[in-house]
């Protein structure tokens, strides 16, 4: 079957164009102006180059975890969730209650420690302590290119769906989008994007809520939309794990085995543990309990946002059976503008418009300013230019920001093969976030893993990964019934390839020695993981413990209503 283009996607949402005012437009122009205030406030609080890339670690855990979860609310997740819950039904639950809630849980209570209490910049960093300058380059590399690809799908997705809703050219909505983006953080550094987050954060609550509640209402509740997708899908299109049986079919194209494994461990720890536009907020909290508290924080609203973005696709699906296929007219990602035009008056409009360029602007930010502290600090301040003052990082800092977004414009393209954006989200991060995630692993829990093992392992894992998707699945070699599908088997394909790799690497060369693993390997301490607690930190809603643990459980319970 044919996959359909973005290009196919824009035609399409050409006909989408909504009933704007000025109204409508004058809530977009508050915002902006809102957005560049922060910057230039925040701008104040940079004098070193710990306060633009890390906020000075100042920032109290509400104000991180709010962040860290709008950071990763962006527009592409907002459409491309909601173009999975079109194409895939209810399976969506699948990617918060098992895809994020407990790689959430366990950055939270297992790997904060290690990052925060051994005082690294970066993530890339910390494998520079743990293994060597080979890994730490290559890690550094990686992930700046996914980091330049991932902002560019953003602003590509942004301009096809300007151009549609509104009329403006693809370059205007590319243009003003990235130039907000790029005044609020060359301002102000990660404070400006954290603060903005935040704002972004509520903004976006207000644009899908209405969408939400109005979509629920024009298909009789929920017992009426249940009605009429069993009807026109199938029972399991509104079931978590019905036809997911070994050898059963389902719309996923995948068995409870890739899902748990695949989605559930390999895909969604890699992403959340290890991908720096999320950690880089935890790295910003003000103490080592501030930090460990900001992911669980951030799980609370991520149980509960899948239904703002799968009940809007569902409904979707229900309103327009055929949607996805040539005789609709609609794709997959047009689920939440189909909706925005059909339901919402003039000034509700207006915010949900806003919190679209929100979430767009949130997903690109969080990935330019991690972007811009990776290069600096990593590649350029580690390898290029070294031992200048620190005014002069700050400096490079603004202007690799620059560069970043002009790239993010360059990039942005490489995501027209892909009809649901989610399904070119998850490639990327079975091809960088994963192998890095089992080289964390290991080596933050094997004492022996060696110094040369983690350049390897992540090397291996990450071609194994590209290879199993490039030429095993889209050469038709292997037989796997969606892209989804293929994503979560290149994961496990690369989570293994990299273990397997490092182990074998490990036997044959030395380990590091005892002394220089402390604080860097489970089992071990280093000072800064042994801070003393705040004034305050015993209090119950303090407790990482205990809010992790409540996280997982409250996510177990969300899934009984899915599950028959």
């Amino acid at each position: 079957m044919e996959t359909p283009t973005y290009a196919h996607t824009y035609l399409a949402a050409a006909g989408l164009r909504l009933p704007t005012n000025w109204l409508d437009y004058t809530i977009l122009a508050i915002y902006f102006v809102v957005v560049l205030g922060i910057g230039f406030a925040a701008r104040r609080s940079v004098k070193t180059s710990l306060d633009f890339f890390l906020s000075g670690r100042s920032l109290p855990a509400w104000i991180t975890g709010l962040a860290f979860i709008s950071a990763n609310l962006a527009a592409t997740e907002i459409l491309g969730m909601a173009a999975n819950s079109a194409q895939y039904g209810a399976y969506t639950v699948h990617w918060y209650w098992i895809g994020a809630i407990p790689a959430m849980v366990f950055l939270g209570l297992v790997m904060m420690p290690f990052y925060y209490g051994s005082k690294v910049r970066s993530v890339p960093e910390f494998l520079l302590l743990r293994f060597d300058k080979a890994a730490h380059l290559l890690s550094s590399i990686l992930f700046a290119f996914a980091a330049i690809l991932i902002a560019g799908v953003n602003l590509y997705a942004l301009a096809i769906v300007v151009e549609a809703l509104l009329g403006w050219p693809q370059w205007v909505a590319i243009v003003v989008a990235g130039a907000f983006v790029l005044a609020y953080i060359t301002l102000g550094g990660l404070s400006s994007a954290i603060y903005n987050e935040v704002l972004q954060f509520f903004v976006i609550l207000a644009a899908l809520i209405p969408i939400t509640i109005l979509g629920l209402r024009k298909v009789g509740g929920w017992g009426g939309l249940t009605d009429k997708l069993s009807a026109t899908h199938g029972h399991n299109f509104t079931t978590a794990w019905g036809g997911t049986g070994i050898g059963s079919g389902n719309p996923l194209g995948a068995n409870w085995l890739t899902i748990v494994l695949g989605l559930g461990f390999v895909l969604s720890f890699g992403y959340w543990t290890t991908n720096f536009a999320e950690v880089q907020r935890a790295l910003s909290a003000k103490n080592l309990s501030a930090g460990r508290r900001t992911p669980l924080i951030a799980a609370y609203p991520k149980i509960f946002i899948v239904f703002l973005v799968m009940i809007p696709g569902l409904v979707a699906a229900a309103l327009v059976p055929k949607i996805g296929t040539s005789g609709s007219g609609l794709q997959y990602n047009d689920a939440i503008p189909y909706l925005m035009q059909e339901l919402l008056p003039n000034g509700v409009l207006g915010i949900a418009v806003t919190g679209l360029l929100a979430a767009f602007m949130a997903g690109m930010a969080a990935n330019v300013s991690s972007f811009n502290t990776v290069f600096t600090t990593d590649i350029w301040a580690r390898y290029v230019v070294r031992g200048r003052e620190d005014a002069y990082y700050v400096r490079f800092g603004r202007w690799i920001t620059v560069i970043g977004v002009c790239a993010s414009v360059g990039t942005a393209f490489l995501a027209s093969s892909f009809s649901n954006i989610m399904s070119y989200l998850q490639t990327l991060f079975s091809f960088f976030n994963v192998p890095m995630f089992v080289v964390f692993i290991i080596g933050m829990f094997w004492k022996r893993a060696s110094v040369k093992s983690g350049f390897w392992g992540l090397l291996a894992g990450t071609v194994t990964a590209m290879v199993n998707y490039f030429v095993l699945y889209k050469k038709g070699i292997i037989s796997i019934p969606t892209d989804q599908g293929a994503n979560f088997v290149s994961a496990i394909a690369g989570f293994v390839a990299g273990a397997v790799v490092m182990v074998a690497v490990s036997l044959f060369t030395k380990p590091k020695p005892a002394q220089e693993l402390q604080g860097l390997v489970y089992g071990t301490r280093s000072p800064g993981m042994s801070e003393p607690p705040a004034p305050g930190d015993d209090a119950w809603y303090r407790r990482p413990a205990l809010l992790g643990w409540g996280a997982v459980v409250l996510a177990a319970v969300c899934y009984i209503p899915f599950s028959f």
